[in-house]
Order: structure tokens, then sequence, then C-alpha cells
């Protein structure tokens, strides 16, 4: 399962010698030039960025293998953080706050923040910004930078997880300005974002570096450093940066543009994260099933411990937001044990849990509109608690519970996007990713809403068929 999970998120794994060290590197989803994925969720095409090309050629020379973890910028340092991943790669600035958090590695390229505007916008410097709302990327220097110039310049600040989002959200107004990167937004423009830049030079430029848990994977860092070190010493590594800040490389195809077009160009793309929306989903349901099953039996049981313990449990997950949840479980309790939570297993566990709060409410309402009436009658014909439940009450309660436990089911489908966050690439993710190639963000979305309008369809009707047979 983990290596299916891996394939679909992009992997990517030097084929080397068998005894060489693998590392795990977390880097962002949407952050060309640095990082490029295809439209399958992939760092495999012609032009997959600064850094992966950067990698592939030190991972030769320095004999060792890794695997690439795409997530928002956010993520990859809480799963630095949590020890999911050995290092980050995501065009990351090195600042003094951030040495006194993490190791980094020799730099490879200076890069400084910028504001850029709708390409109609006659706002050009940040005096004019007071009242307005300005976005940026949380964790990035450009947030950092925002943060304490906020007072100053009077504008509100608006977050975003990815760089093609928060520019299309100044592409259609909700926001005034955005900051990000140089040569980050420059890509996006010479990819067709209706965007420009306003900032005379960059603002704050800082050094990119590779960060490291501090004083942790020694051997890692010593090879990385020795990588750069011969990148730069050959030419090889401002021959990498040229070709991507001064040559005319595009990831985006001159093709048709249409519905039909967009889909017959990413169909792979879509089928995959498609499937693994429907993996999620129905091992995620069917835990939840059993998790909510024994919830409900306990909450029902004349045990008033085990009606406190169910009662606890439904509270506590149904009160916590899913993506806290999904946090938590796949950042959060690494730093507890010590030990990496495979992505696929977090993201079941994180619906199991969740999912599995709301089944066990259900289970225990179904149980209780049946008329008590039954329970005395079974139990004065000698059946004992455990068989009275069995063979009485449970087939009464489960017509009752066929409605809503479906409805969870299509809940549990949609809150599969949620995942995204962790690094996951499902249906939503696979969106996210492919707008980010070709910049269709109206129609993209619009077809991965109707992929799911379509599923939710499906299932409304198997609910009502079951119903209908149960009745």
């Amino acid at each position: 399962m983990l290596g299916i999970i891996t394939g679909i998120l992009g992997a990517h794994n030097q084929q080397v010698h068998a005894d060489e060290p693998t590392y795990t590197i977390a880097t962002n989803n949407t952050f060309a030039p640095f990082a490029i994925q295809d439209s399958q969720g992939t760092y495999k095409g012609k032009n997959p960025g600064i850094e992966i090309e950067m990698l592939q050629q030190i991972a030769q020379h320095e004999h060792f293998k890794y695997t690439l973890k795409p997530m928002s910028f956010d993520g990859d340092l809480q799963a630095l953080e949590s020890g999911q991943v050995d290092a980050i790669m995501a065009g990351m600035s090195v600042t003094d706050e951030r040495k006194q958090k993490y190791d980094f590695s020799r730099s490879y390229y200076t890069s400084g923040v910028v504001m850029a505007v709708a390409k109609d916008s006659k706002i050009t410097s940040l005096s004019q910004l007071k009242g307005k709302v300005v976005s940026s990327k949380p964790g990035t220097s450009a947030a950092i930078y925002l943060k304490k110039n906020q007072a100053k310049y009077g504008y509100k600040i608006k977050y975003f997880d990815s760089s093609n989002t928060m520019w299309n959200d100044v592409k259609i107004g909700n926001t005034s300005a955005t900051f990000d990167d140089e040569p980050v937004i420059r890509y996006g423009i010479k990819q067709g974002m209706p965007l420009k830049v306003v900032s005379k030079k960059a603002i704050d430029s800082q050094p990119v570096a590779i960060a490291f848990q501090k004083d942790q994977n020694l051997a890692f860092q010593a090879k990385v450093n020795d990588g750069i070190k011969w990148m730069q010493k050959t030419g090889r590594l401002q021959k990498l940066v040229d070709k991507y800040t001064k040559s005319n490389v595009t990831n985006k195809k001159a093709s048709d543009t249409s519905f039909l077009g967009l889909i017959k160009a990413n169909r792979v793309a879509l089928l995959n994260g498609l499937w693994q929306t429907i993996q999620l989903t129905v091992i995620g349901i069917l835990c939840a099933l059993v998790f909510g099953l024994i919830l409900g039996v306990l909450g029902i049981m004349q045990n008033k411990g085990a009606r406190a313990l169910s009662s606890t449990i439904i509270y506590i997950f149904r009160g916590l937001p899913m993506i806290v949840l999904a946090f938590f479980i796949y950042m959060g309790i690494p730093n507890l044990t010590g030990h990496k939570i495979p992505l696929f297993t977090a993201g079941i566990l994180t619906l199991m849990l969740d999912e599995g709060a709301y089944i066990g409410a259900i289970v225990k309402g179904g149980f209780d509109a049946v008329d008590q009436g039954q329970w005395e009658a079974a139990r004065s014909l000698g059946l004992p608690y455990h068989k009275a439940l069995r063979k009485v009450i449970a087939p009464q309660g489960l017509k009752i519970m066929v409605p809503s436990l479906v409805n969870q089911f299509i809940i549990t489908l949609k809150d599969t996007s949620i995942l995204s966050a962790i690094g996951v690439m499902e249906l939503t993710q696979t969106g996210t990713v492919i707008i980010s190639q070709n910049m269709e963000g109206f129609k993209m979305w619009l077809i991965i809403g109707m992929i799911y309008v379509i599923i939710i369809t499906l299932l409304t009707w198997l609910s009502k068929y079951i119903q209908k047979r149960m009745g």
C-alpha cells in the first residue's frame, strides 16, 4: 500500500547501488521554477525545476537515493520538525531566526520577495496598500516581511498554501497584492498568470538553501554540501539556474483548453487522483464503521463507565477539526514516539477517528430509537443482553441508521480533500497541481467539482435503492 501511495505522490528514487542510503525530502507541491510537478503529480517531466534537477545530479554524484514528499511550505516545516522527513528543499530562505532552529546547506541561490498586482491595477507601492488585503504563504520570507511591516503600511494579510491559488485571488480582485519569491512569481507570469511585478527591486534578498533538523543527519548534510560545492565549481549550477530564469523554459504546452481538451490532456492524472480518493473513502469508511459500531454499542450498554467512555471519545473527535487531527496524527505523534507514520496510514487513521465518531453517534441514536418495549420483550423471552441486541434491536436499528450512514459515506468522500494538506495526492490536490501547469483555474475546478457531483449522485442512488430493498 505504501508503495502505491509513494508512486502517486511522485516519489523519485535514484537507481544506483542497493546499499546506498535513502533520504526523504519535503518539497513544495506548486513552487516553480524550483520544483515543477507534471500533470500526474510527479517530477519526471522534461523540466522538473531548478532544485529537482540539482538534486538529481547531486544524488548521482554523492551516491544516495531519495524520495520526494510534496506538501505546502507550512506542512514541510512541520514534517521536518516531527522527523517525518530528513530535509526541506523548497526555495527556503536562510534567516537568523531559522538558523536557530534548523541546519542549512551551502546556499545555491539568492532570492528576494517582490510585490505583484493585477495587470490593470494602479497600485505601484506599499504606501498604497493601507486598508487593503495582501497575501502570502504562511511561514515564508514574504509572510515574515508582511507581518513585520503590517503596522507601518496598514494592510490586512491573507494566507494561502499554494502560489497559484494566491495569484488567482489577486487576478479575480479579492486581494489587492501578493508577495512571493521573485523567480517564482516571474515564472508564473511567464506561464500566463495575468499579474505584473511592481517592485523596483527584490525586498529582503536572502540566500536559499536546503534545511535539515538541527544536529541531525550530519552525513547527509555533508553529502549535500559536497554536491552543491561540486556543482558550483564545475559551473553546472549556474547553467541550471540560467536554464529556468533566463531562457524560455516552460511546461505549458500549446494545447486545447476547452473542457474536453483539458480532460483529455489530464485524464491519467485525474484518474489517479480519483482512484486515491476512492481508496481513502472506502478503506476509511470501513475502518470508521468498525470504530463507530464499537462506540455505538458502548454508548447503550448498561455499564455507566462504558457509556461515559463512548460519549467522551465521540465528543473529542467530533469537536476536533479534521485538518488539526490530520496534522496531529501525521506530524504530532512522531514527535512523541520517534517513529514515522506512513502518509496513507495517517490519512486512514484521520478518517477513521473523525468519521467514526460521527458514525458512533449515528449507531447509538439508531439503537436508542428502537422502541423500549422491544428490549423488554426480548429479555422477557430469556434472551441475554448481547443476543437481544444482535437478534432483535440491531436489525431494527439498522433500518433507521441506513440514510444517515450513507450520508456519512458521502461526507467521508468529500472530507478526503482535507488530507491534501498533509501531502496526499487525492482528487483535489491533483486539481491544484494541474492548475499550476495550465493556469485554467475556473475550468479545472469545474471539472473536479463535476467529478465529485457524479460520484455523490451515484452514492445517493445507491442509498435510495438500499432503503427501498430494506423497506
